[in-house]
C-alpha cells in the first residue's frame, strides 16, 4: 500500500547509474486538498511535484530553492511547482477545476491538459546568487517526457523517467509517484541501454506506488531502502509578506481597493489562501511603513 507521508528514495544501482524511486501520493492529495483539483489537474501537477521533488533531492540543504514551470498552451493553463533543498513543496495550475475526456485506452488526457506547444522551464538557486535557468521545448505534454528531453538537453544527463498518478473515484490520490534512472558520467554502454529498456517495465507506475509503495519498487532492484526522506508540502506565504504586497500597491491605490470593496485581499496562488486586509490594518500597514 502506498504511504501515508510522501518519501523518495536515492541509491545507486548495477554501480554506476543513480535510482530515485518516490512515492508522493499524500503530496498529491494536500494539493488536491488545497486547489480542489479535478482529475486530469491532479494527475498534471501530481507528476509535475514528484518530477519537481527529485530535482530539489540534488540540492543543498539550507538556503537552496528551485521552480518550474511548464507552459504548454493546453486547457489547463501554465502548472508551476517549487520546492528546496529540505524537499519542501508547493504547486498550482492556473485551470485548476478544468475536465476532459479519457484518452481512448481509457486514461487521463494529460498531454490535452497541458499542450505541448511551449516550453517546460526550471530554475535552480543553490544559494550562491547566481540561479541556473533551464529550458527546453516540450514533447509531448505527458509530463515524463517533457521532463527527460528536459535533462538531455539542458543538463546534458540523460534520465529515463517514468511518472504516474491514480485518481480514484472520490477524486483522492490512489498512488501517484516517479521512477528516475540517472546514469553516471563515464557509466557503461550497457547500463545507460538498460536504464532506458526498464523504464518501460513503469508503464502503470501508479498502480505499483497503490499497491506496494516506493519501497516494494526498490525490492524489485534489490537496492538500498535505507536512504529515504520525507517529502512535505508547505508554502512561505504568511500574513507578513502578504502586508508587503499591500504596501507595494501603494496608499493611493490600496485606499481605492477599501472603498470599493471594504478590504484589500492578497491571494497565494500556490496554497490558495486569501489574506485579507482591512480598513484599520491597512491604515496600520502604511503608519508604520510611514515612521520607519
Amino acid at each position: 500500500m502506498s504511504e501515508t507521508v510522501s518519501k523518495i528514495y536515492r541509491t545507486t544501482v548495477w554501480g554506476d547509474v543513480s535510482l530515485a524511486v518516490a512515492d508522493t501520493t499524500a503530496l498529491v492529495n494536500e494539493a488536491i486538498r488545497r486547489h480542489a483539483l479535478s482529475p486530469v489537474a491532479a494527475s498534471a501537477l501530481g507528476r509535475t511535484l514528484t518530477a519537481t521533488a527529485y530535482l530539489c533531492s540534488w540540492l543543498k540543504e539550507g538556503r537552496s530553492s528551485l521552480s518550474v514551470s511548464i507552459s504548454g498552451g493546453g486547457v489547463g493553463g501554465k502548472i508551476l511547482a517549487a520546492g528546496d533543498g529540505e524537499l519542501r513543496l508547493r504547486g498550482y495550475c492556473e485551470n485548476a477545476q478544468t475536465e476532459l475526456p479519457p484518452r481512448a485506452d481509457g486514461k487521463l488526457d494529460v498531454g490535452k491538459f497541458t499542450g505541448k506547444d511551449g516550453t517546460l522551464t526550471v530554475i535552480r538557486d543553490d544559494g550562491e546568487g547566481l540561479p541556473f535557468v533551464g529550458t527546453c521545448a516540450l514533447c509531448s505534454g505527458e509530463i515524463a517526457e517533457d521532463f527527460a528531453a528536459y535533462f538531455t538537453e539542458s543538463e546534458q544527463r540523460p534520465t529515463a523517467i517514468a511518472l504516474g498518478v491514480k485518481i480514484g473515484r472520490d477524486g483522492l490520490c490512489l498512488g501517484a509517484g516517479g521512477v528516475f534512472l540517472q546514469p553516471f558520467p563515464g557509466a557503461k554502454e550497457e547500463n545507460i541501454v538498460r536504464a532506458e529498456h526498464t523504464i518501460h517495465r513503469f508503464s502503470s507506475l501508479s498502480f505499483m506506488i497503490e499497491k506496494i509503495g516506493a519501497e516494494g519498487i526498490l525490492r524489485e532492484f534489490d537496492a538500498d531502502l535505507s536512504h529515504g526522506r520525507e517529502i512535505s508540502w508547505c508554502c512561505h506565504c504568511s500574513e507578513e509578506s502578504a502586508g508587503r504586497a499591500v504596501l507595494a500597491l501603494g496608499k493611493k491605490e490600496a485606499e481605492e481597493l477599501i472603498r470599493t470593496y471594504g478590504k484589500v485581499t492578497v491571494h497565494c496562488h500556490y496554497c490558495n489562501t486569501d489574506y485579507e486586509f482591512k480598513k484599520d490594518a491597512v491604515n496600520k500597514l502604511f503608519d508604520r511603513e510611514e515612521t520607519t
